[in-house]
Order: C-alpha cells, then sequence, then structure tokens
C-alpha cells in the first residue's frame, strides 16, 4: 500500500510531523515503512507556461520555437522539438537556471542558431513514470488541463511536493488497505483528530428514484451477503480533475477517466472496491448475484473469454454475466466515451471465493486484494455515497435518489472483554485504569468499565484483527510504546528444548548414511503421473492412486509423488549424462498416499528413506580394478542402518517381484512382529528396463517406510562389556532344496539353538550336479559362549544338536558328508 502524505494530511493534521518521522511511528506501531521516496526527484524552478504561438525552426524540420508565457511578464522564446507541442497548450516549462532529475541543468541556448530561454517538459523529464499517465500523455511533452494557472509552481500542481509512505502490511492489518485505515492509525498513533469525509451531506439526489431503474437480488447467499447500486443519470464521461490523478499515479494506479478513476479513488480511500456498469448495457436494469453455470463464458475488461466454473461468482444482468465478482468487470457493460448513464455498484463478496476466483483465472488486482482481506465489511454504503457524490460534482451526473440493495446480513463489531490485571501481567507493566481508557478512545474503540477495573470492548468492523483480550492487550503494547515495556524476568513453567524422537532418528540417518559415502538428494515432491504409478506403495504392495494438483506447473510436475525413487533415478541420470557416471545418492521426505480416486479428505503424508547406488564403489587404480555397486551394497547400508536403530534382529529378507525392481534380484523387508511381520520396504536393482529408459548401467535401490521404524527403534547405544570366556565354534554343512532361503536357515538355527548361540553366518553355498536336481548345500559357521562362564563340549553338543535336529524337521535338511 503506497500513502501519499499530502493527502492524508486531508484526514489528520500532520503539521510539526514531517514523512519521515510520521513513518517510524508508525514503524514502531507496528506498521511496517520500507521505505519514504519523494516523489520530487530533482526538479526545481519550473512553472507552468502557455504557448502562445509556434512556428517552424527555419534550420530544423523536427524542431519548433515557441512564444510562452511562463506567467514572468515578458514571453520566452523556446526552441521544443516534441511533436505534439501547439498552441494554446498549457505545459510544463523549466526556466533558466532550473534543476531536473538526473542532474539537468537548463541553460540560455542556442539551437541551430536560435536562442532557447529554457524548455518545455515531458513527464519523464519530471521525473514522473509516465507508464502511470493516460495513454494520450505517454508521448512528446505533457499538456496540462486548460485552467491550470500560468505560472504556478509545477511541484504544486503535479503534486510532486510529496512524499509516499511504502507500507509493508503483514495479513493481520488489512484495515490499512486503505487511506481511511491509515489515518485511523496515524490518529491513534499521534493523538490528533480525524476529518472524515461526509458524503451524506455532498449528495443531491435528484427527483427521479434509483429504485424504479434498478432492482436487486442475490441468489448465492452465503457468498454476498450485501449487495447496493446506485444510478447516476447524465454523466460526462472525461479525464478527472488533475489532483485526483496526481493520488492516483502516487498510489500506482494509472488514471483512465473521471468515472473509472473515482471508483478506484474511493477503493483507495475507503477499501471497499467498486464497479461502474453503463446502465444502457445491463438488460432490464436487473442485476443479479449467482455461481456460475457450467459451461459459461465472460469476456472480461481485458479482452480475454474466461471458461467459468461453478464455483465462480458471477453479477448478471437479466439476460447474461455482466462481471466477475470482486475480480473485473466484463467487457459487455464496460464504461466508455458514449457512456451516458451509470450503475454503481459496492457489495461485499466472501473473501475466500475472490479469492479462488483470482487465482485459478490469474486476475488479481488491487480491488480483489481488498475483497480477500474483507477490509471493512461496514463501509459498502459510506463509498457507495461517496463515490456518488464524486461522480456528481466531476461527471456532471444526477444522482437518483435511493439506493437499490440486498442485504443478507450486516457485520457486527466483535465484543471482547479483558481486565486491568491482565493487561499489566501479560505486559510486565503498571499502567493505570485511565491510561488504558485513553488508549482505546485514541483507537476510537467503545470501552464500557464494567468494574473493578475490567472492560467491555466494542472492536469496529474495521479492526477484524481483533477477536481476543490478547489482540487488544497487543494493541495497549502498540500505543504505550514498545520501548516503554519494562524488563521482565519469563514467569511460569519452562522446559529444556529437544528433537522428538522422529527427529533425532532422522538426523542420525542422514549422518551413518553420509559417512557411508551416500549425498542427500532434495527432489521436488511433485512428480509425473507415469512415475508416480511405477513403483509399490509399499502399504498393501498396490499402486497408489495418484494425487492430481489443482495448478500444476507441467504435466511432468502434476502430482504428488508417491514414491522418492523416481526422483532419485532422474537425479543419477541427470549426472550420467554430465559424465558423472558413480552415484550414491539418498533422500528422507515424505510421500503422498490416498484410497481416494478423487479427494474428499487430506491425503496421507508418509515418511520414506531411500537410496540409490550406481556405477563404481571403487575407482580403478594402477594397483586394483574398479569395484561396481551390487546388490550386497544395497543390503549393507540397509543391515547398517538396521543395526543403528537396535533392529538387525528384527528385519527378514524375503525374495519379492515388485513393479519396477528386477524380478531376480529384489528382497522385500519383513519388519517382524508377533503377527509375522508387515512389509516396509524393498531392496534390489531396477528393473532392466527401466534402466536402459534412463541410460543406467546396473542401479541398486532401496526404499522403506520410516513411520514403523520410529515406533520399534531404540537409537540410545547400547554398550556391553567384552567377553571374558572363550568361544566354542562349530560348522555346519546341509544340504537343501535349492528355493530353501539362507535366512530361514539362520533364523531356525537361532531359535533352536538357546540363548548359548552367539552367532551364526553362512559361509558358503555349493550347487551340483552330486548334489542331485533341485538341491544346495549351504555351510553354516556357528559360535557358542557364555558371559559368565566356560562352556563345556556337552553344553555346545547338546544345543548343536537341537540346531541340527530343527533343520531336519523345518526343511528336511541332511548333513552333507
Amino acid at each position: 500500500m503506497n500513502v501519499s502524505y499530502r493527502w492524508l494530511s486531508e484526514y489528520i493534521d500532520l503539521s510539526g510531523i514531517e514523512p519521515q518521522r510520521l513513518a517510524e511511528m508508525l514503524t514502531r506501531g507496528g506498521i511496517e515503512i520500507d521505505a519514504v521516496p519523494s516523489r520530487n526527484l530533482g526538479v526545481s524552478k519550473t512553472v507552468v507556461g502557455y504557448v502562445k504561438h509556434k512556428e517552424k525552426h527555419p534550420d530544423a524540420d523536427k524542431l519548433n520555437v515557441c512564444t510562452v508565457d511562463a506567467g514572468l511578464g515578458e514571453d520566452l522564446q523556446i526552441v521544443c522539438g516534441a511533436p505534439n507541442v501547439a498552441a494554446g497548450q498549457k505545459v510544463p516549462v523549466a526556466l533558466v537556471g532550473a534543476k531536473l532529475p538526473g542532474d539537468l541543468a537548463i541553460k540560455n541556448a542556442k539551437l541551430r542558431g536560435v536562442e532557447s530561454q529554457g524548455m518545455i517538459c515531458s513527464a519523464r523529464e519530471l521525473g514522473i513514470n509516465d507508464k502511470l499517465l493516460p495513454k494520450e500523455l505517454q508521448e512528446g511533452i505533457l499538456v496540462l488541463p486548460a485552467d491550470t494557472e500560468i505560472g504556478a509552481d509545477i511541484l504544486e500542481v503535479l503534486g510532486l511536493n510529496d512524499s509516499v509512505l511504502e507500507l509493508d502490511l503483514t495479513p493481520n492489518r488489512s484495515d490499512c488497505l486503505s487511506m481511511l485505515g491509515v489515518a485511523y492509525e496515524a490518529s491513534a498513533l499521534t493523538g490528533r483528530p480525524l476529518r472524515l469525509p461526509e458524503p451524506e451531506k455532498e449528495l443531491y439526489p435528484s427527483a427521479d428514484k434509483t429504485a424504479d431503474r434498478v432492482s436487486v437480488s442475490i441468489e448465492a447467499e452465503a457468498l454476498c451477503p450485501h449487495y447496493a447500486a446506485r444510478y447516476i443519470k447524465g454523466v460526462k464521461i472525461g479525464p478527472s480533475p488533475l489532483w485526483m490523478q496526481n493520488r492516483l499515479i502516487a498510489a500506482g494506479i494509472r488514471p483512465i477517466s473521471n468515472v473509472v478513476d473515482i471508483t478506484n479513488y474511493v477503493m483507495l480511500e475507503y477499501g471497499q472496491p467498486l464497479h461502474a456498469f453503463d446502465a444502457a448495457k445491463v438488460a432490464g436494469g436487473r442485476i443479479g448475484v449467482r455461481l456460475a453455470r457450467e459451461g459459461e463464458t465472460l469476456e472480461t475488461l481485458d479482452g480475454q473469454t474466461r471458461k467459468l466454473e461453478p464455483h465462480m461468482l458471477l453479477i448478471t444482468d437479466a439476460e447474461k454475466p455482466i462481471a466477475l465478482a470482486g475480480v473485473m468487470g466484463g467487457l459487455n457493460s464496460e464504461v466508455t466515451a458514449d457512456t451516458v448513464d451509470i450503475i454503481l455498484e459496492s457489495a461485499r463478496f466472501d473473501g475466500g471465493s475472490v479469492r479462488k476466483t483470482s487465482r485459478q483465472l490469474g486476475l488479481r488486482s488491487e480491488a480483489s486484494a481488498r475483497f480477500e482481506k474483507e477490509v471493512d465489511p461496514s463501509r459498502v454504503r459510506g463509498a457507495l455515497d461517496r463515490a456518488a457524490a464524486l461522480m456528481g460534482r466531476y461527471a456532471e451526473g444526477l444522482v437518483t435518489e435511493g439506493v437499490a440493495e440486498a442485504v443478507v446480513s450486516r457485520p457486527e463489531p466483535a465484543i471482547v472483554e479483558l481486565t486491568l490485571d491482565r493487561v499489566n501481567r501479560l505486559l510486565g507493566t503498571s499502567l493505570s485504569s485511565l491510561e488504558v481508557k485513553t488508549i482505546w478512545s485514541r483507537l476510537q474503540f467503545a470501552a464500557e468499565e464494567t468494574g473493578n477495573g475490567a472492560w467491555r470492548v466494542t472492536v469496529p468492523t474495521r479492526r477484524g484483527d481483533m477477536t481476543r483480550d490478547v489482540d487488544l492487550i497487543e494493541e495497549v503494547a502498540r500505543l504505550h510504546g514498545y520501548d516503554e515495556i519494562p524488563t521482565t524476568r519469563i514467569e511460569g513453567p519452562t522446559t529444556t528444548g529437544a528433537l522428538t524422537k522422529s527427529q533425532a532418528i532422522r538426523r542420525e540417518l542422514r549422518r551413518l548414511l553420509a559417512e557411508a559415502g551416500l549425498y542427500e538428494a532434495v527432489s521436488y515432491s511433485v512428480t509425473s503421473p507415469a512415475n508416480a504409478a511405477r513403483f509399490p506403495a509399499l502399504s498393501g504392495g498396490e499402486a497408489a492412486k495418484p494425487i492430481p494438483l489443482a495448478m500444476p506447473m507441467s504435466e511432468e510436475r502434476s502430482v504428488l509423488r508417491t514414491s522418492l525413487l523416481p526422483s532419485l533415478v532422474e537425479a543419477a541420470a541427470y549426472n550420467l549424462s554430465r559424465r558423472s557416471g558413480d552415484v550414491a545418492l539418498f533422500e528422507i521426505a515424505g510421500v503422498f498416499h490416498s484410497e481416494e480416486a478423487a479427494l474428499t479428505t487430506l491425503p496421507h503424508e508418509k515418511p520414506r528413506l531411500a537410496f540409490l547406488l550406481t556405477g563404481n564403489r571403487r575407482t580403478a587404480a594402477w594397483n586394483r580394478t574398479a569395484e561396481p555397486y551390487d546388490f550386497f551394497d544395497a543390503k549393507g547400508v540397509l543391515e547398517s542402518v538396521f543395526a543403528r536403530l537396535g533392529l538387525a534382529e528384527s528385519v527378514a529378507y524375503e525374495a519379492s517381484q515388485p513393479a519396477g525392481f528386477h524380478p531376480g534380484r529384489t528382497a522385500a523387508l519383513k519388519l517382524r512382529d508377533a503377527h509375522g511381520g508387515e512389509t516396509i520396504g524393498y531392496v534390489g536393482q531396477l528393473h532392466p528396463d527401466l534402466q536402459r529408459e534412463y541410460d543406467l548401467g546396473d542401479a541398486f535401490v532401496a526404499e522403506l517406510e520410516l513411520a514403523p521404524l520410529y515406533a520399534r527403534a531404540d537409537a540410545r547405544i547400547a554398550y556391553r562389556a567384552l567377553p571374558r570366556f572363550p568361544a566354542m565354534e562349530r560348522d555346519l554343512a546341509v544340504v537343501v532344496d535349492a528355493g530353501v532361503a539362507g535366512g530361514d536357515l539362520v533364523g531356525a538355527i537361532r531359535a533352536a539353538a538357546g540363548e548359548l548361540l552367539e552367532s551364526v553366518r553362512v559361509f558358503d553355498v555349493y550347487t551340483g550336479e552330486r548334489l542331485g536336481a533341485g538341491k544346495k548345500s549351504v555351510a553354516l559357521a556357528l559360535v557358542y559362549r557364555h558371559a559368565e562362564r566356560t562352556l563345556t563340549d556337552e553344553e555346545v553338543t547338546e544345543a548343536h544338536a537341537r540346531a541340527v535336529q530343527e533343520l531336519a524337521q523345518s526343511f528336511g535338511a541332511e548333513l552333507r558328508k
């Protein structure tokens, strides 16, 4: 919000308070001011001149010799090259000795032999952003209105002797999106009274009644609780007064015509957006507010035909849509130079509806920004009357009597109760009841004392951010002065900050994987539908339903990801295409799952860990060959993760064939529990088709759910004493069916051998004709130890025999001879 200091001075006496000082007061009061630029960028000794005569330069086709009355008592001769200069114009004239922006000094000069006693200026030469001027004034010299006083200081005429306060508002202070809102704030901070507009005293309605020409109905009552309109006859479309144009330009708005400028001016003043319809183009004079119908379109004022959706709020006449409520008017009801009668709209629209329509259509404007934040819902009538009065004065319109309106509900001021004790307790102050009551008065909040230092405060609707007692206490702090609040000790219980269990586990996993040589990747949480369906959902083993975005960046980023692996595969391919083929990446992030084809509830966000290994684990050197990654590198990374989380004995690996993985080189990760265990992830090689698609060599990947690990993990480091007694080792070789997994044999031995068994591992697997078809030999090394004593041969033999017997019973294993 850009606020003109001179304009603000109309509502409150700012004498003695310079713009920089006011900016400091507002900032200290919680309204941050980013900058206070002066509108005068270096103009001096420049006045309004009248071009009496214009003649062609005798020696230059593109130059003119002008005789100019600058109010000095004698005429000036000025050579001007602007194509639009003409006799009878009022123009800015920089006199000899003047300074212009860019350190341009004006001197007596001769141009092609003809003396020039000054310079006729364009808007750009005066430091005005000419893009904010009406289109007819953007080229050549700046032509001023015919009634401009000759000799007047151009700084005064163009409002350049002004400063602009650039407000950086937080979302809760939408009340300061209007000049009146800023004036209320300045009044509260300075303690000076306000001078507010009184449009009801400036309205002189004609005998005709608005109700005879306009009717209003609201169908979408939930989205438009109040709609009001006035009918203004006989307007004359033309430029708005120069002072109004100056204020619009200072606020960053380009003047267009008197009617349009007045609606923008009142929007800036009151914070209430308005819209003017050409009454002749509104069929039947009937204004309706309803939701769009399927397939409807509207050509908006920017010339674009918009396809409407059923959630979009429309303004209609008896036949057709004529505006997108709160966003932009329709071209079919535009005010033009031929317009005679006006229907002026002022309404209250639902902020959420305006925001959704504005974003979806890419039509964000000053008006939509104010409707979204519902600046002051009670200014509908006040702004309407103010604009009608201005149109009567500056567009020569006759305002008909009365207002056509439909009211579903009116805003009610918030009522908040609080006590002096609570104010002082929260702020650490010792304010008196009189001091706090004075602050309510400065804010213009009606405060009723209910006894014992308590108040019942009625908050005006312009301050929609005031809903609780702590909000009012913050206002007390602001106006009393943050610098005046004493330093006090913190009271109440405190807690030591710490990471949650899941946060600590994620941090430890990042450290562990980085130490293992993997690099962390951070990728988009959105992907393409094809990528989203490549890998299993882990939960149930089925592909998750893709969750489309409402407004995707592109087709490649149009759905929420259901797996982390596609992003890692893309990252590996990106590196490979840039001659970096040895890739080891991991990512810890969320994926999104839903059981619904069309969302009615929020999707589930599930934390995952995924990693990818491709290329060489160790590069070739003079004394060694390159060592490529293989399946057991990926499995080893997982084993280190599970060991760190205390789950080494709780996770089993089972052969599996999930989508996206190599059908013969993949294992499912099972987290054992009393019910057998759940699949928490997969580890294996990428499917050969995927490897070819991305031009990758052998790539090994894993992805697992973290939520089950959070629940079962014990990330604390457990210490145990070094063994004091010797171990006894026994080897065992058994012949089993080729389909029996080594991990199942290990698990059976652990269960049968009992607590004396310290470790068991597979150290050899053999297949051959001597064993017979479909058979293999598995050799295992078993280590037995007791922590408190030396084992006897009998104890070890008994435990070993139990293990052999369990293998024979469960797997039909035979000792290899």
